[in-house]
């Protein structure tokens, strides 16, 4: 699939989190004229379906909002309406690689709209939507391709630069599913605030809508086989080529073989230092990841997620104090940064701080009850407070949202016997040697009283 699989650009440290704080107002809206959003099917030189991502009419006449990445490759696009009905894109009538976006022009001159909002208007906590076509819900049919528009609800944590100093992004805890690639973000009254354009956890991130506004006014139309032949030399074409296919695929060595490629063209291409890092994260070269990172911060020093994943590695080297010092900076830089506030609130707990940890934890949890790591990070921390039913309460909501670390088990373990509960105790130990049967301690326990 041809969408921007973001990302797991954000390290989260596994020590710490906290409890609901802050409450956006009621999430409630006037219906989406979603006859103005389609699904987008980018289609190979065979004719064949490539990928899919979303896009959202703004004139009458069909012109058409969507990211650049989701015509990566593409030969030819089709946006298919919510009833069903197939429109060819006749051509592109303008292109950003750097901020990620692209605007088409429909065959045909009668079409429904949304209306765009002023994103220099939002502030923090401000409600937000996201429409799109979810890509696993795009199924095959008779008459071809069809998807289903599904709406998702949340609110604004603040409007920050990202890769690029120039210009900023729309962070949201909206939740962007794999395909909404260029959707809108709509308001409260409906009404387009950004581009739908990164996909991740707890965070999501939209090109402002008025970043695109002073270029919906042109004529002259680019086909498709330009801009495949523009793309032969576009770094951007060959860093969405290796996030897909690190993040879709998990082909590791093609994706960094193709950052490599798009840091050949510019060597100072942030974007590009940063999933290459994120790559040697993944296959635990802490030590490349740290330096990819740091070129990363050479270029732009106020990327947050850089800072908060450039101190990740750092937590998984034991450089606390350097880890607290990154994540303190893009905190500064993002307050509502959801991540980097656990992170630090991991930090502090293993510096054995976590009293000073506990108010980190309760924003990150507040700006999002749902992060399960959260949940686990806050019952180390409630542990280490000796608030043992509060710690225990925070572990088994974390396992209720999938977490299955054996560490969480050794702290239920330790909870249990603490507390006198010798057989659940051992339910623990057999949990642990469950996930890991050669585990030595815990072999040894099962065989020894475990007052001992």
């Amino acid at each position: 699939m041809r969408v921007h699989y973001l990302k797991k650009i954000l390290f989260v440290v596994l020590l710490s989190a906290g409890i609901g704080l802050i409450q956006p107002g009621p999430i409630a809206a006037f219906e989406v004229n979603k006859s103005a959003i389609v699904l987008l099917v980018s289609h190979g030189s065979d004719g064949q379906a490539m990928g899919t991502g979303s896009g959202f009419i703004v004139k009458p006449e069909g012109v058409l909002i969507t990211n650049y990445h989701v015509l990566v490759g593409a030969h030819s696009v089709t946006a298919i309406f919510h009833d069903g009905r197939q429109v060819p894109i006749q051509g592109i009538l303008n292109v950003n690689r750097a901020q990620d976006f692209s605007i088409l022009k429909l065959t045909g001159d009668a079409f429904s709209t949304l209306e765009l909002g002023n994103s220099d208007l939002l502030k923090p906590y401000d409600y937000s939507s996201a429409l799109g076509y979810p890509s696993q819900a795009v199924q095959t049919q008779p008459e071809g391709l069809r998807g289903a528009i599904l709406q998702t609800f949340g609110f604004v944590l603040g409007v920050h630069s990202q890769a690029y100093p120039e210009y900023s992004f729309i962070y949201t805890t909206t939740p962007f599913s794999p395909g909404f690639s260029g959707g809108p973000l709509v308001n409260r009254e409906n009404k387009v605030i950004g581009l739908a354009t990164l996909e991740g956890r707890s965070i999501n991130l939209a090109l402002p809508i008025n970043y695109l506004k002073p270029h919906l006014h042109g004529t002259a139309l680019m086909s498709f086989e330009q801009l495949l032949a523009e793309d032969k030399n576009s770094k951007e074409a060959y860093y969405y080529q290796g996030n897909f296919k690190l993040y879709a695929l998990g082909e590791v060595d093609r994706a960094i073989q193709l950052y490599q490629k798009a840091l050949q063209i510019d060597s100072n291409y942030a974007l590009a230092h940063y999933d290459l890092a994120v790559a040697y994260r993944g296959m635990g070269e802490v030590d490349r990841a740290i330096a990819e990172y740091q070129k990363t911060l050479s270029i732009h020093p106020n990327f947050p997620e850089a800072l908060s994943n450039l101190g990740g590695q750092y937590f998984r080297k034991g450089e606390i104090e350097k880890a607290i010092a990154q994540f303190q900076k893009a905190l500064t830089l993002y307050p509502n940064f959801i991540q980097a506030l656990s992170n630090m609130g991991a930090a502090l707990n293993k510096q054995g701080n976590p009293q000073g940890a506990l108010p980190h934890l309760k924003k990150a949890l507040g700006l999002d009850p749902e992060f399960a790591l959260a949940h686990f990070n806050l019952g180390n921390t409630l542990f280490a407070l000796g608030h043992w039913s509060q710690a225990e309460e925070s572990f088994n909501q974390a396992i209720r949202m999938g977490i299955d670390f054996l560490s969480l088990h050794w702290q239920l373990y330790e909870l249990h016997k603490l507390q006198g509960r010798p057989e659940k105790a051992a339910q623990e130990l057999a949990i642990i040697l469950e996930i890991d049967p050669e585990n030595l301690k815990a072999r040894a326990l099962r065989k020894s009283p475990l007052d001992k």
